[in-house]
């Protein structure tokens, strides 16, 4: 026990250094030292309380040692950084393409190591990730791009920035995604006639195996000729899971079988134990073989090496490696006729895999893999008597699979706000169908010559995803709720570990281990423990952190309204990526109301996904009738109008009105979007909200005219992201904010917000907030005053990019706190 302890422990620590907004200073880490010859000089006494004081000491210094090993790692990653004055710069480079290229309509993006930078002066961090476009970055004329494979050698203009992505609460962290991958820049290849592929030197490993993974799956298309799942079969046997289509991974999530597509536990063990098998077998009939290695051993040297060669194959990710750490303890401990207590084993993975990887406490797959190994072993404790039969051992693949549903509910809540309904009777059809027939017959078709094995497997396939899909059609197939606070998250734990424990050999949960069922009321927490709401005549309003766009969720005590839908990207939009989980994670059940203030796509390009995925009552915008947003709307909302000057509403004691445009706008059919864009103000008894969209000059005059008395505001979302069209001087002087936010995107190629525009904003006192620097700005309109912070600023990591236009003066952000 106290070697787990202590593994935990060095976890723990581990885990605490990713909690920081900066990284501690190396020499405290010094303060360690003592400890041990406190502990030894404690534990000779014969007290008892220095005994128990020992101890502590211990798991103190354990945990220490964790923290400053994922701290020193941290140093030496973040050390190689793209410098400030080298970001938007264009820098000759050579290297070699390090990963399988992507593609898509518009480009090829694929990681590259750096070899040697010639550009003078300049310093590039060694791994990198490039897009290389179909003509002119950001325009989309086609035009064929050179054949990319991993291993391959070239010379390359390329123009680069520091990862930085959007910050939302509930959000993706684009950032630490990017840390743990140890991807320090990320940039696009610029024109030119100096790039060219060089001639190859090096005859590494890794990239012949990323060259495998290639042919692999060129020759999977070639056989299966775009067939439906040919995604999901180069998945399973290269590990690249961007081969599965958006709405192919939609079902396998909704129905809880996303795991089988990662090659990781399940899939590793099953190859390892199939080639034990049958290396078993073999070896067991020869005397000489016998003589000089029992078979036991021989079974598990081959069992792990084809576990490496698949996890290899795979691409070696994070749940690969993982998955093989695992298997390589166990068969280190059963090649030395040592089996160690099942949690002993799971301790020693977990080190070794968090010694390697100390950023794999951040991952969710971490939580999830060693979760669902925690629970088999639990729910399998104690329950060897269980008879040798077909009957007993379908009870007992049930009762694993039922443990794993419940047992992970808590981790999916607390990690995405959402596990499935269904996930119990998909994985009891999908997991032997896809592990004990389509893996290995997907995987002898890697073989060359083998072709006819993969056209079965499909076949498989093809009756799995379809069971799959129609468990997707039934009602509720997914259970989305607001994200739990976390003492609710730890006491739900607590109580599927008491449901868990050892009881009857049955289904049951109200038998064999005493008052089991209390473990259901630690559970109930998670759904009854709401989130904080708004008090009667507050608003909370925020300002999402789209890039360039623009998105704004408003709550009332009641009702909740979202003001546009941020950008569409390349392959998603910012409905799916930032607002559905805000909305999700903050328990907004429904939208009252949902404004698209105009067809541009960077407040627009979410609104599909938003309304096909979460329930809205009413669309108000300015699009027109055939536009194909407008039609959506019509077919799921109770109402849908245009928007226009005059219309109201009341929520809660809040007034909400729109300004702009005037009705008859829309009788003008070539009106420019900007000029129709929706203005909402908004009221409170504790201050006031302007949403200008994108309105520009022309449009802020007329306001100016018609309007003015209704225009002073608290908070001002500055009109089309502070470009120069807008924000005139005498629109800034009349509104007169006292904060105001510009939605922009990091580093954008706009420019905005333009300087000239800041400093009209500077010249009325306004406290300036952007996006690209603070993140999603929350405001709280209350009876005890004005709160606006960024989310950056109130939940800070130490890999978050340090921006100097943030700290260094244009503009200064401030926060003003409630008056108390």
């Amino acid at each position: 026990m106290p070697v787990r302890l202590g593994i935990l422990s060095f976890v723990f620590g581990t885990g605490l250094l990713q909690w920081q907004a900066e990284l501690p200073a190396m020499p405290l880490a010094f303060l360690l030292f003592p400890l041990p010859v406190v502990v030894i000089f404690c534990w000779r006494s014969q007290a008892l309380h220095l005994h128990v004081i020992s101890r502590c000491l211990l798991l103190v210094f354990f945990l220490g040692c964790g923290y400053f090993w994922a701290a020193g790692k941290a140093y030496w990653r973040l050390a190689d950084a793209l410098p400030e004055a080298w970001q938007g710069r264009d820098v000759q480079i050579t290297g070699f393409v390090s990963s399988l290229p992507r593609y898509d309509s518009r480009k090829a993006a694929f990681e590259f190591d750096v070899e040697h930078v010639i550009t003078p002066n300049a310093h590039v961090p060694k791994y990198i990730s490039l897009s290389w476009y179909n003509g002119k970055a950001n325009h989309r004329d086609i035009r064929s791009l050179p054949e990319i494979s991993p291993g391959q050698r070239w010379q390359l203009t390329v123009r680069l920035k520091r990862p930085h992505g959007t910050a939302n609460p509930h959000g993706f962290d684009y950032e630490k995604w990017a840390l743990e991958r140890n991807i320090r820049a990320v940039g696009y290849i610029r024109e030119s006639d100096k790039n060219m592929r060089l001639e190859s030197q090096t005859l590494s490993l890794f990239y012949t195996l990323q060259q495998t993974r290639q042919q692999i799956q060129q020759r999977f298309d070639q056989i299966l000729q775009n067939r439906s799942f040919t995604g999901v079969l180069k998945t399973l046997a290269t590990g690249d899971q961007r081969a599965i289509s958006a709405d192919h991974w939609q079902i396998l999530m909704r129905t809880g079988t996303n795991h089988l597509m990662a090659i990781s536990g399940l899939h590793i063990t099953l190859v390892a134990s199939l080639v034990y098998g049958l290396a078993y077998s073999l070896w067991h009939r020869s005397g000489f073989l016998l003589l000089r290695l029992p078979a036991r051993q021989a079974g598990v040297v081959a069992g792990v090496i084809a576990a490496l060669g698949y996890a290899l194959l795979s691409g070696f990710a994070i749940p690969a490696q993982r998955a093989f750490t695992m298997l390589t303890v166990i068969a280190v401990a059963i090649w030395c006729n040592r089996m160690a207590a099942p949690s002993s084993v799971l301790a020693i993975a977990l080190f070794i895999v968090v010694l390697f990887d100390s950023w794999a406490v951040l991952s969710a797959g971490f939580w999830l893999s060693f979760g669902a190994v925690a629970i088999i072993m639990l729910v399998t404790a104690g329950r060897l008597g269980i008879v040798d039969t077909a009957k007993g051992r379908l009870a007992g693949w049930l009762r694993i699979q039922w443990a794993i549903t419940l047992g992970l509910m808590p981790l999916l809540l607390a990690l995405f706000q959402q596990f499935s309904l269904i996930s119990f009777f998909a994985n009891a059809i999908a997991i032997p169908l896809v592990s004990l027939i389509v893996v290995p017959l997907t995987l002898l078709s890697v073989l060359p010559m083998l072709d006819f094995p993969l056209i079965l497997a499909h076949g498989v396939l093809d009756f799995v995803m379809s069971f799959l899909q129609w468990l997707n059609t039934l009602p509720q197939p997914v259970w989305q709720q607001h994200m739990p606070p976390f003492w609710a998250i730890a006491t739900a734990i607590a109580g599927v570990i008491w449901l868990l424990l050892p009881g009857s050999l049955g289904l049951g949960f109200f038998s064999g281990f005493p008052a089991r069922w209390l473990g259901l009321l630690a559970i109930l927490p998670l759904f009854l423990v709401f989130p904080d709401r708004p008090a009667e005549k507050a608003l909370w309003l925020t300002v999402l952190d789209v890039g360039q766009g623009l998105a704004v969720v408003v709550q009332t005590h009641d009702h909740a309204l979202l003001f546009d839908t941020g950008p569409a990207f390349d392959e998603s939009n910012s409905g799916v990526r930032v607002v559905v989980p805000f909305l999700r994670g903050e328990g907004i059940r429904k939208l009252d109301k949902m404004i698209v203030s105009h067809a541009d796509s960077d407040h627009s390009g979410g609104a599909l996904s938003i309304l096909q995925t979460w329930p809205v009552d009413a669309f108000v915008s300015s699009l027109d009738q055939a536009h194909a947003i407008a039609q959506a709307a019509q077919l799921v909302t109770r109402e849908h109008i245009q928007c226009h000057a005059g219309q109201s509403w009341h929520w809660n004691g809040v007034q909400f009105e729109i300004l702009y445009p005037p009705a008859e706008i829309y009788q003008n059919p070539q009106r420019k979007t900007n000029s129709s864009s929706c203005v909402l103000k908004i009221t409170t008894e504790y201050g006031s909200v302007l949403i200008p969209a994108d309105i520009e000059w022309q449009s802020e005059q007329k306001l100016l005219e018609h309007s003015a008395h209704k225009l002073p505001s608290t908070v001002l979302i500055a009109p089309h992201h502070g470009s120069l069209t807008s924000s005139s001087a005498a629109f800034v002087r009349h509104v007169n904010p006292e904060f105001s936010i510009f939605t922009v995107g990091y580093r954008n190629r706009f420019g905005h917000p333009r300087p000239e525009v800041v400093a009209r904003y500077q010249q009325v006192g306004a406290t300036l907030l952007r996006s690209d620097c603070n993140g999603a700005v929350l405001i709280r309109l209350e009876q005890h005053g004005l709160s606006v912070k960024g989310w950056r600023q109130a939940r800070p990591r130490y890999w978050h990019q340090k921006m100097q236009i943030c700290e260094n003066g244009n503009p200064v952000v401030h926060f003003k706190h409630p008056d108390r």
